[in-house]
């Protein structure tokens, strides 16, 4: 037997072999798969010539017709053929409806601790069957994961850079001033930029929001003298406690409850933070990204309307700012 011959059987012939068997005439197999009766005689006798076996006996008359000895061993091989098929149908239906497959979003640091928690408890009750990938970086190499097609969705800080990709808008997150407990300021009214620059600056390594920052503050001819930087907002908060300088830091990234601290609104005098999703706008979005990307929206809406300032016994999420700038 030519084993180069078995690369011309199909999967309509396997369909039809079994549908004979179970059915027990081309007439009801062909009722059943939505052939002619000689289009499903047609397809067996291709199959039987392509492996060179006899694989249905014909008796002819009323007689129910069955499968040969060889008929039996390829249905076998049939039946798991054909089922493998009909899950991969239904896991591609599935994945178009947005209930299977998986989802690679990437994160930052202050909305991976704020925002996203929320919106991945409300993704999984809406997607069980999703398996969401996150992955957590600073803005730059997560668009160069969007770009290389190694995430399918990532938060981001706008405007968004030159590139294939595009983003909505999803919160306005405006920066304070991060001073001690014990601090004068906590009392007065917000200082300048001016005299924000004139004070120990604790500032961002590569953060974009500390590059934004840094320069509204050269724009009014303020040199800022940073004294310490880092990407970690506790880190931040942390030596603000210690004395040894003020932080400027997005709301989202503050901890509100820490009793060593106090933020100040700098509301008037910076512009916020603008929080965004973004993706690739060549490709296109998957029913699950869609939703994730809906969620997110619901959460920051509802983070923007909770009321200012927060009770310090809350947690700088579920009782935030009014984010709104």
């Amino acid at each position: 037997m030519d084993s180069d011959q078995w690369l011309g059987v199909e999967l309509r012939h396997l369909a039809a072999l079994q549908a004979v068997a179970e059915e027990g005439s081309f007439g009801r197999a062909a009722t059943r798969l939505g052939y002619t009766q000689s289009a499903v005689s047609q397809q067996i006798a291709t199959l039987e010539r392509l492996v060179g076996e006899r694989l249905v006996e014909r008796p002819g008359g009323p007689r129910p017709v069955s499968l040969s000895e060889a008929g039996s061993v390829v249905l076998r091989h049939a039946k798991g053929i054909v089922a493998r098929l009909r899950a991969a149908q239904a896991d591609l239906q599935a994945l178009q409806d947005g209930t299977a497959g998986s989802l690679r979003v990437g994160t930052y640091q202050s909305v991976g601790a704020r925002v996203l928690p929320e919106v991945m408890l409300r993704f999984s009750a809406a997607h069980p069957q999703v398996d969401v990938q996150l992955s957590e970086s600073e803005d730059g190499a997560l668009l160069h994961q969007v770009e290389a097609g190694d995430l399918d969705l990532t938060f981001i800080q706008l405007p968004l850079p030159d590139g294939p990709f595009e983003a909505i808008e999803l919160l306005r997150d405006p920066h304070m001033l991060v001073v001690p407990a014990s601090s004068p300021l906590v009392h007065g009214p917000p200082p300048s930029l001016r005299e924000v620059a004139e004070m120990p600056l604790i500032s961002y390594r590569t953060c974009t929001s500390g590059s934004q920052v840094e320069s509204q503050l050269r724009m009014r001819e303020a040199a800022p003298d940073v004294v310490f930087r880092s990407d970690d907002n506790g880190t931040m908060q942390g030596m603000v406690a210690a004395g040894v300088g003020v932080a400027l830091m997005p709301l989202l990234a503050v901890d509100m409850a820490d009793p060593r601290t106090r933020a100040i609104d700098m509301s008037g005098k910076l512009p916020p933070r603008l929080i965004g999703i973004a993706w690739h706008r060549d490709r296109i979005q998957s029913v699950a990204a869609r939703s994730f990307m809906d969620l997110a929206a619901d959460v920051c809406a509802e983070i923007a309307s909770r009321p200012w300032p927060p009770r310090r016994e809350d947690d700088g999420f579920h009782d935030s700012a009014r984010l709104t700038a």
